[in-house]
């Protein structure tokens, strides 16, 4: 019997199997794809729900606080609101503190604080309060579905005169703007110094950020945003336009370049390595003209003498002056006067072509009377001159 037999066998055996790729795992897909009580169509997941104090029972474990500064002119109108804050927040749980030493306002919780974020609530509270938001107004950033964004305006223009006249393109003539842009927007807005307090929904105050700060960089005026926001009202109307693209409506406002002064631009000499020359000192003056040699006396008096020179000159431009106002002003010259002198010229015209004229006639007439007898040699006929003569 061969030893080898029963090898081949087996190898025989196991070659198929290792052919052959072994079966993988089915693998479960969406395993963790379960249906879940918040995955439904009806429920509005941008819904602010209203804070319910049974969620938090035990309240806050530790003490947060704010505090933020405000206008000395503030100072009367706080005092007389602060009871109408201090009810509005004792509502919610918080303290508030109104210091008039520091200038100062402090809000922070109590063990009746129930609703983590309204502390946060409450430190805008008291920037708005001291952005010269009035008290009422200011309150309503308590409730949910109300934010708050203040803008800060000061530093995205350097020139004082450019910066008044833009913010008060913000405004308008009478507010009218101002009042536009709170009714198409749907916030609330105040232009106060450097800075603009904004109330409303994210989506108002991202609209309201975006034209401030377009007015104040001179990127587009008030007026086109309130043209562009009136247009998307009216399209938004449209359920047939929902899911379009609005650009082809909207108007396409290009900026118009003005024309701007040409700064002066120095000519840059050549290039020299070499110092400009040192110039003469005032010494190095009196030298060359022989002044610092002279004697204290003749110094005063040649001093004295461009003195008296200089106020001769003076009193000379003050009398000139003075005879100015006494020299009558030249009359001016009437229709009728230039009108009689040209009748003036023309007559002496006419007088002097017409004694041109009757000379001229003279001596023609003269010449046409000449008889031919007179020149004729042997005349018989005697002339009238020597007749004349014999008379």
């Amino acid at each position: 019997m061969n030893r080898r037999g029963p090898v081949t066998k087996m190898a025989d055996e196991e070659s198929p199997n290792v052919n052959e790729e072994p079966n993988p795992k089915p693998k479960h897909k969406g395993k963790h794809d379960k249906p879940k009580p918040w995955d439904d169509p009806s429920i509005d997941h941008w819904k602010v729900e209203k804070f319910d104090p049974s969620w938090n029972e035990s309240g806050m474990v530790v003490v947060s606080s704010f505090s933020t500064l405000f206008p000395q002119y503030r100072e009367k109108y706080l005092q007389e609101c602060w009871p109408i804050v201090k009810g509005a927040l004792k509502e919610h749980g918080i303290a508030c503190e109104l210091n008039l030493v520091e200038g100062s306002m402090t809000v922070s919780t109590t063990m009746k604080t129930r609703d983590p974020y309204i502390i946060v609530k409450a430190r805008d509270l008291i920037k708005l309060l001291s952005r010269s938001v009035p008290a009422p107004q200011a309150i309503k950033i308590l409730n949910d579905e109300m934010q708050c964004d203040i803008i800060k305006i000061g530093s995205l223009v350097r020139n004082k005169e450019r910066f008044v006249k833009r913010r008060q393109y913000l405004v308008g003539p009478n507010s009218s703007t101002l009042k536009a842009l709170e009714i198409l927007s749907g916030c609330y807005i105040l232009v106060q110094g450097n800075t603009v307090a904004a109330m409303g929904s994210f989506k108002g105050l991202k609209q309201v950020r975006r034209i401030v700060e377009d007015c104040v960089l001179n990127k587009m005026h008030p007026l086109h945003h309130i043209k562009i926001l009136m247009l998307k009202r009216e399209l938004a109307k449209n359920p047939a336009l929902a899911n379009e693209n609005w650009d082809r409506f909207l108007p396409q406002f290009k900026k118009k370049n003005v024309k701007q002064k040409k700064v002066k631009t120095k000519e840059k000499k050549p290039y020299t390595p070499f110092p400009p020359p040192q110039q003469p000192s005032k010494i190095d003056q009196q030298l060359e003209s022989g002044e610092y040699f002279l004697s204290d006396k003749k110094k005063l008096a040649k001093q004295w003498e461009e003195k008296q020179e200089k106020q001769a000159e003076r009193v000379a431009e003050n009398k000139k002056k003075r005879e100015e106002a006494f020299v009558p002003p030249e009359e001016p010259k009437t229709h009728n006067q230039d009108v009689s002198n040209v009748d003036k010229d023309d007559i002496t015209a006419m007088a002097s072509s017409l004694k041109k004229k009757a000379k001229e006639f003279r001596k023609q007439k003269s010449i046409d009377k000449i008889d031919a007898e007179e020149f004729i040699a042997g005349s018989s006929r005697p002339s009238k001159k020597k007749s004349k003569r014999s008379r």
